[in-house]
C-alpha cells in the first residue's frame, strides 16, 4: 500500500453520523450500548398530542407554546386558525394550532360554566342542564378538521417514506456484502465504500421497529470490511486516535450540560451527545474505561438533576396541594356559621373574596388532585353565594313591607301634623314613634325619604306646639342671647393639661345649653350647628395622638430639610421612600392577616398564631408613625 493510498483510506474511514432520534431517558452500559429498550419519539410523533384534542373535552393538558393568545375572543382565534391550516407543513403550525385550541377550549368553558350557573339560578336542574353549540364552535371545528387531516396526510406519507428508505438501506447492505467479497483494488474497493457511506448517511428515518437490527448489520458489515482491506496498525492507531478527540469533545460538552439552567434542554442534547456517541468508533484499548467512565458519570449527574428536578415539582405540587385543602376546610366552616345580619353577610364575603385571593396566589398540584381540590373549593363558594342570595332575597321582601308599613305612619303622622289637641296628638305621635323603631329597615334607596317625609310631620307638629307653648316672643331672645354668650365662653375655653378636668368643662357646658329654652325658630338650627362645631373642637384639640407624639422630633428634621438648598429634591426622595414603605408594610399586613387563619388547633400553631398577631401589631403601628410622618411632608 503507497502513501497515496493510505491518506485516502484516513479520509474515507470517519464514523457515520445516525439520524437525530429522542429518547425518553439515556441508559448507558461500559460497553456503549443501551441495556433497555430505547424508547424512539420521533418528529411526527409530537402531533399525536393532538389526537385527544376533540371540541369539549375540558381535561385536556396545557400544551407548552411560544404562542401568546390569551387576549383574544373566539372570533379571533377562528381566524387566526383558519389561516393558520392553509399552511399544510403540519410540524411547522402544530404549537400554534395548539395554542389557539387551548384558548379557545377554555373560552367555551368559561362560556358553559356561566351558562350553567345562569340556568341553576333560573331555577333549572345541574342534570338537566344542555349544551348547544354556537356557529363559531361549528366554525373552529371545520377549521381544526383541516388540519387534522393535512396531519392524518402527513403521517401516512412520511411512514410511506420510512418503508421506502428502509429498502435503500437494505439494498446498501447488499451492496457492502459485495464489496466485501470483491476482488477489485484497494482503491476501488475504498472508493465504492466511501460512496456507500455517503449513500446511506443521506438516507432519511426508517420504522423505530427496524432501527436496531439494521444498525448492527450496518456495523457487522464495517467491521468486516476493516477486516478485509486489513488496515494496518499505523492506521487504526490514527482512526482510534480521531475517535478519542471526538469523545473527549463529547464529554466536554456533556459536562456543561451541568451548568444549563433548563432541565428540559440538558436532557435533550445528553440524548442527541449518546447518540453521536454511539455512531463514533473504538477508542484505544487503555483510554476505553477511562474516557466512558467520564461520559457515563456526567450522564448520571445529569440524570439525577432531572430526578431531583421532577421530585422538587412533586413537593411544591403536594405543598400546594396541602394549603388548598386547607383553604378548602376555611371556606367549609364559614358555611357552617349562623349569618342573620346584613353586616355579617357583608363581613363573610369579604372572607370569602380573600379566601379566593389567597387561592390564587397557591401554586397548581397535580393534575388529577388539582381538579378535585378545585370542584371542593368552586362547590363550597357557589353554595355561600346561593345562600346570600336567598337571604338577601327575603331581606328584600321583609324591606318592601317594612316601606309600606312605614308610609302607612307617615300618612298618620302628616294627618296629626296641624292638629291643636296638643295632649292628644302628642300621645298619638309617639305612639308612631315607637312604632316607628319596631319596624325593621327599608329598601335603602328609599331610606332617607321615608324618614324625612315621617321627621317632617313629626316636627311639624312639635314646632307648632313649642310655638304654642314657647310664651312670648321676648323669651326666646333672651334664650339666643345666652346661648351666644355660651357660645363665646366655649370659644374661649383653654385646654388644660388634666384630660378628666377638660372633660368635666365640656359636661358643664352641654348641662347649661341644655337648660336654656327656646330660641327662635329662625336661628335654632344655626345656633345648634354652630354649639354642636364648637363642642367638637374642644374634643379635636384635646386629642394629642400617638403619632403626634412620636413624630415631633421628625417635624423638626423636615423643617431643616426645608431650609436646605436642594430641599424639593431631599423631600421629594423622602416622601416617595415613605409611600413605598408604606404600601410594603400594608401588603404584608394583608398576607399575615390571610396566613393566620391557615394554622390548625395545636400547640404549636398557638405559638405560631401568637407570633403572626405581634408581628401584625407591630407592622400597624409602624404605619401609623409613617402616614403621620407624610403628612408632616405633605405640610398638614
Amino acid at each position: 500500500m503507497n502513501a497515496n493510498e493510505r491518506n485516502e483510506i484516513v479520509k474515507l474511514i470517519e464514523p457515520n453520523i445516525l439520524p437525530n432520534t429522542i429518547q425518553i431517558e439515556v441508559k448507558v452500559t461500559e460497553d456503549e450500548k443501551p441495556v433497555e429498550e430505547i424508547v424512539v419519539r420521533e418528529e411526527v410523533e409530537e402531533l399525536e398530542q393532538f389526537d385527544n384534542l376533540e371540541m369539549g373535552d375540558e381535561d385536556d393538558e396545557e400544551i407548552e407554546t411560544n404562542h401568546d393568545f390569551s387576549t383574544l375572543n373566539k372570533l379571533q382565534l377562528i381566524e387566526i386558525l383558519e389561516e393558520t391550516v392553509q399552511d399544510t407543513d403540519v410540524v411547522k403550525i402544530k404549537d400554534k394550532v395548539a395554542s389557539i385550541k387551548s384558548n379557545f377550549l377554555r373560552i367555551c368553558k368559561e362560556e358553559r360554566d356561566r351558562e350553567m350557573e345562569q340556568f341553576i339560578l333560573d331555577g333549572g336542574e345541574k342534570e338537566n342542564y344542555e349544551h348547544v353549540e354556537d356557529p363559531l364552535e361549528i366554525r373552529f371545528k371545520a377549521a381544526f378538521n383541516i388540519f387534522k387531516d393535512n396531519k392524518a396526510k402527513f403521517n401516512e406519507s412520511l411512514e410511506e417514506q420510512k418503508l421506502a428508505n428502509l429498502q435503500q438501506k437494505n439494498a446498501i447492505l447488499e451492496e457492502l456484502k459485495q464489496l466485501i467479497n470483491s476482488e477489485e483494488t484497494l482503491k476501488k474497493t475504498y472508493d465504492e465504500f466511501r460512496a456507500l457511506q455517503d449513500k446511506w448517511k443521506e438516507i432519511g428515518q426508517v420504522p423505530a421497529t427496524e432501527m436496531t437490527n439494521l444498525w448492527n448489520n450496518y456495523h457487522f458489515l464495517i467491521e468486516k470490511f476493516y477486516d478485509k482491506v486489513k488496515i494496518n496498525r499505523e492506521l487504526r492507531d490514527l482512526d482510534l486516535k480521531k475517535n478519542l478527540e471526538a469523545k473527549i469533545e463529547l464529554c466536554e460538552k456533556t459536562e456543561e450540560l451541568l451548568l444549563e439552567k433548563s432541565v428540559t434542554k440538558a436532557f435533550k442534547l445528553l440524548q442527541k451527545y449518546h447518540d453521536e456517541w454511539k455512531e463514533i468508533g473504538p477508542v484505544p484499548q487503555d483510554k476505553k474505561d477511562e474516557i466512558w467512565d467520564r461520559f457515563k458519570n456526567t450522564t448520571d449527574k445529569i440524570n439525577q438533576i432531572r430526578r431531583d428536578h421532577y421530585s422538587k415539582i412533586q413537593d411544591e405540587q403536594q405543598a400546594n396541594y396541602d394549603a388548598k385543602v386547607a383553604i378548602c376546610e376555611k371556606m367549609e366552616e364559614l358555611l357552617n356559621e349562623n349569618i342573620n345580619s346584613i353586616g355579617a353577610w357583608q363581613k363573610k364575603s369579604t372572607e370569602v373574596n380573600e379566601l379566593f385571593k389567597v387561592w390564587k396566589s397557591v401554586g397548581p398540584a397535580q393534575k388529577k388532585q388539582n381538579d378535585e381540590v378545585w370542584n371542593r373549593f368552586k362547590a363550597s363558594m357557589d353554595s355561600f353565594f346561593v345562600n346570600k342570595k336567598e337571604y338577601f332575597s327575603k331581606l328584600k321582601e321583609q324591606q318592601i313591607e317594612n316601606h309600606n308599613k312605614k308610609i302607612q305612619l307617615c300618612i298618620e303622622a302628616e294627618a296629626l301634623a296641624d292638629s291643636k289637641e296638643w295632649k292628644k296628638a302628642t300621645d298619638q305621635i309617639k305612639k308612631l314613634q315607637e312604632e316607628w323603631k319596631k319596624i325593621g329597615p327599608v329598601p335603602k334607596r328609599h331610606s332617607d325619604k321615608i324618614w324625612k317625609r315621617f321627621r317632617t310631620a313629626c316636627d311639624a307638629f312639635f314646632s307648632s306646639k313649642s310655638e304654642h307653648f314657647s310664651g312670648i316672643k321676648g323669651v326666646e331672645d333672651e334664650n339666643l342671647r345666652l346661648k351666644r354668650e355660651l357660645l363665646e365662653r366655649i370659644k374661649a375655653y383653654e385646654i388644660k393639661k388634666e384630660r378628666s378636668e377638660n372633660m368635666e368643662a365640656i359636661k358643664s357646658f352641654q348641662r347649661e345649653w341644655m337648660a336654656i329654652g327656646y330660641v327662635p325658630m329662625k336661628q335654632k338650627d344655626a345656633i345648634q350647628d354652630e354649639y354642636r362645631k364648637s363642642i367638637d373642637s374642644l374634643f379635636d384639640k384635646m386629642k394629642m395622638t400617638e403619632n403626634e407624639i412620636s413624630t415631633a422630633e421628625y417635624r423638626s428634621m423636615v423643617e431643616n430639610m426645608k431650609d436646605s438648598p436642594d430641599s424639593r429634591d431631599k423631600v421629594m426622595r423622602e416622601r416617595n421612600a415613605m409611600t413605598k414603605k408604606i404600601t410594603k408594610l400594608r401588603e404584608e399586613i394583608t398576607i399575615l392577616e390571610n396566613n393566620i387563619g391557615f394554622f390548625s388547633n395545636s400547640k404549636q400553631s398557638e405559638i405560631m398564631r401568637a407570633e403572626y398577631e405581634k408581628k401584625i401589631s407591630r407592622a400597624k403601628n409602624e404605619v401609623k408613625v409613617l402616614e403621620a410622618k407624610l403628612k408632616i411632608l405633605n405640610g398638614q
